[in-house]
């Protein structure tokens, strides 16, 4: 018995000392000391080594798109990396095809900076910035979606398109040693500048949600960077066939005020997928938009209504209705937003109806 608690004490002993060691060498080799970040050979950053690429470009106020917080999940922190960056990482491949690959995109929040870096990124992500603004309402728009409403106070205006996202900041909190950042799409039309409205569905676990729901409350003061992204509405005449779940409903709704407010007359169809009846929200609003817009069409559809909910509306899957509501496929436009599976259902039922695919416009939400 003596010999195997000696055996033990003696393990354990050289188990800490072997992590003590790991931790030296670790402070010691990721110590790569000042680090200069070039950006378009025109703006350099000095840095101190050994965080991501993306972590220390939003350390200095240049926001690249990151749709997960940088955690290596939606392949939105693009840029160009011209030298410093080393050999594309196995994390990266799933999201850079052959060309960009060839042609030295990369994944700034899957990069560690060691040395020098050369980077090129779109001059437009200079414009994008950090706002501060005060909660002034949380609404319930169902049992796992909440509308929050932001007053802007600094900057006091934010300039966006219907459609673009913004990166909402929650503070380090119980659930979360440090402030994390995730992706919403801006619920709210443009014309109103001095706010946003942003659409969240509870994630269950989730940091960003989880703070959302249970800890923001009215009055609080938030952070968020933007805008980002290319869904936006393109100025063509073309018909339009808008898609979403869940969620999804945000940058619609945001298109669809704009296009109420400018009078279009455009050919819309927006075909909004939930499971149940109690999935639904702003269906009074939608069918407001019906009345008051000549040609706009809103088809909610239920995949699984429950038997006593005395649902009489269509039910199944979106792809199914798809048809019904495409008039000349090469003159039409698809905007869809929503989970990556829903995306591609639909995209794959809106190519085989001959919808160009340089015509299908999405945001995908992992």
């Amino acid at each position: 018995m003596v010999a195997i608690v000696t055996t033990v004490a003696v393990l354990s002993g050289l188990t800490g000392f072997l992590a003590l060691l790991l931790i030296l060498a670790e402070s010691v080799v990721a110590n790569y000391g000042e680090c200069t970040i070039e950006i378009n050979k025109k703006k350099k950053l000095e840095v101190i080594g050994g965080s991501s690429l993306l972590s220390l470009l939003d350390e200095h106020g240049i926001y690249l798109a990151s749709a997960c917080g940088g955690r290596g999940s939606c392949g939105y922190c693009k840029c160009t990396v011209l030298d410093g960056g080393g050999p594309v990482l196995p994390t990266e491949k799933p999201f850079l095809s052959i060309e960009e690959q060839e042609a030295d995109v990369r994944l700034a929040c899957q990069i560690k900076v060691k040395n020098d870096i050369f980077i090129k990124i779109p001059e437009e992500i200079f414009n994008i910035q950090q706002y501060k603004a005060t909660v002034q309402k949380i609404i319930d728009l169902t049992y796992d979606i909440k509308e929050l409403h932001l007053k802007l106070f600094e900057p006091p205006e934010i300039n966006f398109k219907a459609g673009q996202y913004v990166q909402l900041q929650t503070p380090a909190y119980e659930k979360s040693r440090q402030p994390v950042s995730r992706a919403y799409s801006i619920s709210s039309s443009p014309e109103h500048n001095d706010h946003i409205e942003l659409i969240i569905r509870r994630v269950p676990d989730g940091i960003c949600t989880t703070y959302v729901f249970d800890y923001l409350r009215e009055g609080d003061s938030i952070e968020f960077t933007g805008p980002f992204g290319d869904f936006y509405i393109r100025e063509t005449e073309a018909d339009m066939i808008f898609v979403a779940g869940g969620s999804g409903k945000a940058p619609i709704k945001a298109m669809v005020e704009l296009l109420h407010s400018q009078n279009s007359r455009r050919r819309m169809a927006y075909l909004f997928g939930a499971r149940t009846k109690k999935d639904l929200y702003y269906t009074e609003l939608f069918d407001e938009f019906q009345k008051k817009m000549q040609n706009f069409t809103f088809v909610p559809i239920l995949s699984n209504p429950e038997e006593d909910s005395e649902w009489k509306g269509k039910t199944g899957f979106i792809p199914a209705y798809l048809n019904d509501y495409i008039k000349d496929p090469e003159k039409t436009e698809a905007y869809l937003c929503g989970s990556p599976g829903m995306i591609a259902a639909v995209e794959k039922k809106l190519l085989e109806l001959n919808i160009p695919k340089d015509k299908i416009y999405y945001d995908s939400f992992a």
